[in-house]
């Protein structure tokens, strides 16, 4: 997700979420530099600060510049798988097949249960 670096950042915040679907612990610009003084500086100079404990990594602090540049990628490469997968399938799929496929997902709640009816009719 790019988060736009200019106007309103407030929507952006709430969006934000780690893996588990929980939004981020916050605190202001003012109160980490405060508290963590040298390591922000670093992330904001650098783009990224890895903390550690015992010499093996625990997390990592990253600028929002480089949070944007990541996500991006991401994103394009699943677009990318994305394009892949559709024209894939749309070379697996026979003309019947996908005018079959666009007739169920354009029918209507009636519609889909009277063709569940005369299958299940045929099937006996």
């Amino acid at each position: 997700m790019a988060i736009p670096r200019s106007g309103s950042r407030q929507g952006s915040i709430t969006a934000i979420r780690n893996r588990r679907g929980e939004a981020p612990a916050k605190i202001s610009a003012t109160e980490a530099k405060n508290k963590l003084g040298e390591v922000l500086d670093n992330v904001m100079q650098s783009g990224m600060v890895l903390i550690t404990k015992h010499e093996t990594p625990r997390a990592v602090l990253l600028s929002m510049e480089e949070y944007a540049t990541l996500s991006r990628g991401a994103q394009t490469r699943l677009d990318t798988l994305n394009g892949e997968f559709d024209a894939l399938l749309a070379r697996m799929q026979s003309p019947k097949a996908r005018a079959g496929r666009k007739a169920a997902f354009a029918a209507s709640p009636k519609q889909l249960g009277k063709a569940a009816l005369a299958a299940a009719r045929q099937r006996g």
